[in-house]
Parts: structure tokens; C-alpha cells; sequence
């Protein structure tokens, strides 16, 4: 079995010792290449490269950024043709990430542990045993996501610890409770909502604040505590959206609040819910925050979501 790792040197919670133990696991399970990334979007390059030499596995190591670039680049190669009867899936490399960020958010929704030592163990048994897992992916525009998407303040937070990690500061739950506070209250037009959600054969939804899309639950993180606005999510469904039609200060604390309940559901009249949806835009009057699967990816008026069932192979 041929395999490709595909490392991030700058992912949070590795060292170079700790590089060369996986490695070394790695390649008493497969004849194993591995590559470093040295720029954002390389990973997406060394995936496509990777599929199209026609290897069995590709496994990232890094953070949830690198693992959503790999799945775009195996998304868009062009792979060598296999007998008639494989699925798409089939076509492609499995994919098998080992949890190397500060969330690993997909690694956790697949199943694995957070840290990465226990979670090579899992994908050594899987590669082992060929326990495979076929998974649905989101597309937004051109460009695909494995867990979650978000238009207005969700991405607008991101952009906050993004620039906070550029001087230096730690990514930790704290840091993001702090950007959600600053962001909220000194930078959302919170009384002129501006997104509308068009739905194929359905009457748009008007004046929508903010939008979170799921592809899996939960949506994220804060350290071991999952946050779930919308907690039927699941990669074997279309996608999931939850949007705040005004961000009032006492209704927005209570839909947050709900996101961290052992048995969410948020709800309220502020509250729009869709489950299991195939495609549908976001239109905004002006632009909005955007970001996939916790990489901010600056601004923008209008973006097409479509689900893409049974996208990809993962090894869990």
C-alpha cells in the first residue's frame, strides 16, 4: 500500500521528534513518501499531486486548515481510472488525519482522539484492518469543506484570533470568548440584518444576521466542551444551517447558551433552522465575514452551498 503524509511544520501540538515516531509508525504499515508544506495552499498541490500518482492513502498531519486544503486537492485531481463499477470515492485516495492543531474539529467529529499519539494508533489499526469510513462533503463555490462553514459573525472571529495569532498570542478558548465579546458588541451592525438564504423551489429567508452551515456536528470546540447549534448534523446527510435573523443581546445569549447544552436544540423566534439541505445561496447587501472549516477566507456578497454525498474515503 502506497501512502503519502502530508505534514504542516508549523502544526501546533508536534515536534520534529515527535514527526519522525509517525514516520517511523507510518512505515511499518505502508510504503510511505512524506512532504512538507511551506505555504498556505501547498497542501492542497502535494494532495492532487499525490492522487494523481495513483497512491492508496494520503494522511495529513496538522491542524483542521490542512486537512480542509489536502480534501481540495483530492477533490480536484484527476486520478488514474480505475475498472469500471468504482465508485467516485473509489477513484480517489483514503484520507487519514492525524490530529496535529489546536481543535482538530473533523479528526474529532471521525471518532479519533484529540492528541496525536493515540490517534496514529487508531489510523495504524484502521490501515490494518481497511476500516474504511465513506464521508459527504459541503462545496461552497468552488471550494470544498468537511465540517462546518459560516457567513458573517462566526467568520468575522475568526479573522479576529487569525490576527491574533499573527502577534504572537496562544490560540486557547479564551482568546475566541474574547474575540466573540469585541466582535459582537464593537463591530456587528446588529440592527440592519442583511443576508437572505435562496432555496431552490422555496420562498427566500430575509434579514439574517449571521449564518453557521454544518456538515457534521458539532460545529466546533471550546477545549473538550462541543458547541452545537445544530446537533443532527451528520457527514451521511446534506447540510445543516442555523442563522440569527437579529442579534439582540438577551436572545443571542440564550440561542449561545443553547449551543452548549448537554441536549441542544436551539430555537426561538430569531432563530432559523434547516436540516439536511442539498444546495442554497447567501445573498447579502453588503459583504460579509466568510470562512471554511476555521480558515477565514475574507469577503464576500453572495455564495452557493451544495452538499456532495458520499465524497471521499476516511480512514477512522
Amino acid at each position: 500500500m502506497r501512502a503519502v503524509l502530508v505534514v504542516n511544520p508549523k502544526a501546533t501540538t508536534t515536534s520534529e521528534r515527535s514527526r519522525d515516531v509517525l514516520v517511523r509508525a507510518l512505515r511499518s504499515e505502508v510504503d510511505l513518501s512524506v512532504r512538507y508544506t511551506r505555504r498556505r495552499g501547498h497542501a492542497t498541490d502535494l494532495a492532487r499531486e499525490a492522487a494523481e500518482e495513483g497512491v492508496d492513502v494520503v494522511v495529513t498531519l496538522g491542524g483542521d486548515g490542512t486537512v480542509n486544503e489536502v480534501v481540495n486537492g483530492l477533490m480536484t485531481a484527476q486520478p488514474p481510472t480505475l475498472p469500471n463499477g468504482a465508485t467516485p470515492a473509489e477513484r480517489l485516495p483514503a484520507l487519514a488525519t492525524v490530529p496535529g492543531g489546536s481543535t482538530n474539529v473533523f479528526a474529532r467529529a471521525l471518532g479519533l482522539p484529540r492528541d496525536w499519539p493515540d490517534g496514529t494508533s487508531m489510523i495504524l489499526e484502521g490501515l490494518r484492518l481497511g476500516r474504511y469510513r465513506t464521508i459527504g462533503l459541503g462545496r461552497a463555490d468552488d471550494r470544498y469543506f468537511t465540517f462546518c462553514a459560516g457567513f458573517g459573525v462566526d467568520a468575522a472571529v475568526i479573522h479576529r484570533v487569525e490576527q491574533a495569532r499573527r502577534r504572537g498570542r496562544v490560540s486557547t478558548p479564551a482568546l475566541y470568548f474574547r474575540s466573540t465579546v469585541a466582535q459582537y458588541f464593537l463591530n456587528s451592525d446588529r440592527r440592519h440584518p442583511a443576508i437572505s438564504l435562496e432555496r431552490p423551489g422555496e420562498p427566500a429567508e430575509g434579514e439574517l444576521a449571521t449564518v453557521i452551515i454544518q456538515n457534521t456536528a458539532p460545529w466546533t470546540y471550546l477545549g473538550d466542551r462541543e458547541v452545537n447549534p445544530n446537533p443532527e448534523a451528520s457527514f451521511d446527510l446534506g447540510l445543516h444551517v442555523l442563522a440569527l435573523r437579529q442579534l439582540r443581546v438577551a436572545s443571542t445569549t440564550r440561542t449561545v447558551t443553547q449551543f452548549f447544552s448537554r441536549t441542544p436544540d436551539p430555537h426561538g423566534r430569531q432563530v432559523l433552522r434547516l436540516h439536511d439541505v442539498a444546495e442554497f445561496t447567501l445573498v447579502s447587501a453588503r459583504p460579509q465575514a466568510f470562512q471554511l472549516d476555521g480558515d477565514y477566507l475574507g469577503e464576500r456578497e453572495k455564495v452557493r452551498f451544495t452538499s456532495i454525498p458520499a465524497a471521499l474515503r476516511v480512514i477512522c
